[in-house]
């Protein structure tokens, strides 16, 4: 049994269905763990996550970290009943009325109190010692941020096996690539960094994609980026960064994406310029 399963017996389910004894253990978890004066900002983001939000807080809520934390939340102006979960947590929370990824995180920096700040996406789940493990990096001399591995929940399209393949493939071209490159091995949902420092590089709210790569190369020259590969700081996700074709397919078309110029990950670069596609019109 995987640690993760009993979240999943409500994850994708509408609020309606969550039982009742769920929601008020997660409630007095999360206020156990809320420090007044605390070392990390755990920050979680959501739009229209009804039906993934609240296996995410529940997760969340049964931590283990000697480290104090807050927990604050983002509503990006949902539409369903994301800010009645947030609500009912127990938790602070915070609308933020213009809607990207960039505008939630910054809203959530712009409220956190904490020395270090964690992203959290509301459709991921993560293991108990997570926080405490990436922690322990982001307080090593001279690093600036760090970023974690994750998984995809197995279902009936996608076997546990090939899923091991694509992460094993997946995870070997990443460090590669983070020797030379380590901002493009930065992925949001498994990122934190000094808060300090992100405060004097704030998000990007002018592209689409990509906030948490353009923070992590901004980041750089205060320090290291850290990538911790501890499996028990490996978080687990959905699919909603791969598509519905079979996990063969996707795995060609990233290897011909990432094929095409791979020389560049072995040189260091400290500028990108943009997609037009990827630019806020």
């Amino acid at each position: 049994m995987a640690w993760y399963d009993k979240y999943l017996s409500i994850y994708g389910k509408p609020f309606s269905e969550v039982p009742q004894s769920i929601i008020e253990q997660t409630r007095d978890g999360l206020a156990r763990l809320q420090s007044e004066e605390p070392l990390a900002s755990i920050v979680v983001i959501a739009y229209n996550e009804e039906t993934h939000l609240q296996a995410c807080l529940w997760a969340l809520s049964e931590i283990r970290c000697k480290y104090p934390v807050e927990i604050i939340g983002v509503d990006n102006d949902s539409k369903d009943r994301t800010a009645e979960i947030f609500r009912q947590s127990g938790i602070p929370f915070y609308t933020e009325y213009q809607h990207s990824c960039g505008y939630a995180r910054r809203c959530g920096l712009e409220h956190s109190r904490g020395k270090y700040y964690f992203d959290v996406d509301s459709d991921t789940i993560y293991p108990p010692q997570y926080y405490e493990l990436m922690l322990e990096q982001l307080m090593r001399p001279g690093t600036s941020c760090a970023s974690a591995t994750w998984s995809y929940f197995p279902d009936e399209g996608h076997s546990r096996l090939g899923l091991r393949i694509f992460e094993m493939v997946r995870d070997a071209f990443l460090w590669v690539q983070h020797f030379k490159r380590p901002e493009l091995s930065v992925r949001g949902l498994v990122f934190a960094y000094n808060a300090d420092y992100g405060r004097k590089e704030p998000y990007r709210v002018d592209i689409i994609r990509g906030e948490d790569g353009s923070m992590a190369l901004a980041l750089k020259k205060y320090g290291k980026i850290r990538f911790v590969r501890d499996r028990r700081c490996r978080a687990v996700t959905g699919y909603g960064t791969l598509s519905s074709e079979p996990l063969w397919k996707s795995l060609w078309k990233r290897i011909k994406i990432q094929g095409r110029g791979i020389t560049r990950i072995f040189y260091k670069k400290d500028h990108y310029e943009d997609s037009p596609d990827n630019l806020v019109r």
